[in-house]
């Protein structure tokens, strides 16, 4: 095992630069979860609040869990991409792990703008899971996505002031995915940023992610 035990603050090579990162080990763990932040440009960190909820969840289901800045983002070098270079962050930052966890699964979580780049990263990565919170299927490009061949869960906040909630469950459900190996949360009354509900999120996530063995 390349670290500890812990919380470790580190710095990983990326393509504009080093990438500020955030990795959380455990003894036991086979699977490591990879956490994207929100819209670099609004506010967007590692530490966002509903970033955190998702590694929490992730490390209580015995998994490490990384997350880190896109470029342009804390002491991330480099400037805001598009989504384009932020999926190249990714692509490094799984490489990384790859070379550092060699026998760990991956999974990948993203928020709101880190739901579109982690879905865009599955198309060149291989995840065990994805899980995707919010994504913004109406300001940015999600028609003829590659999706993920791999258990996927959305979750979708229904007072979301940010991101329309009808637009994500119509384009989710004109997929047609396996119910087998897709779920789609509906959690009512929470805002974008699931102020008050973040345990109903951590909740709703464990259970699915006891119901796919994750």
């Amino acid at each position: 095992m390349p670290f500890k035990v812990g919380e470790h603050r580190l710095l990983i090579p990326g393509p504009a630069g080093d990438l500020e990162a955030l990795i959380s080990i455990q003894d036991g763990a086979q699977k490591i979860a990879i956490c994207c932040h929100p819209h670099p440009l609004y506010g967007g960190t590692m530490t966002n609040k509903v970033v955190h909820t998702l590694h929490r969840t992730f490390f209580n289901h015995g998994m490490n869990t990384l997350r880190f800045n896109f470029r342009g983002v804390g002491k991330s070098h480099g400037s805001y991409a598009d989504g384009i270079g932020e999926v190249e962050d990714v692509n490094a930052v799984v490489s990384w792990v790859a070379e550092k966890f060699p026998s760990l699964a991956v999974g990948m979580a993203g928020f709101s703008f880190g739901a579109y780049v982690s879905l865009k990263a599955a198309e060149y990565n291989e995840f065990n899971f994805m899980v995707t919170v919010a994504p913004p299927v109406e300001r940015f490009y999600f028609k003829q996505m590659i999706l993920p061949q791999c258990p996927w869960i959305l979750i979708q906040p229904m007072a979301d002031e940010v991101v329309n909630p009808q637009s994500v469950i119509k384009w989710f459900d004109s997929l047609n995915l396996k119910s087998e190996t897709t779920r789609l949360i509906k959690i009512a009354d929470a805002s974008h940023f699931f102020h008050g509900k973040l345990v109903e999120l951590k909740r709703q996530l464990s259970e699915v992610l006891d119901a796919f063995n994750l």
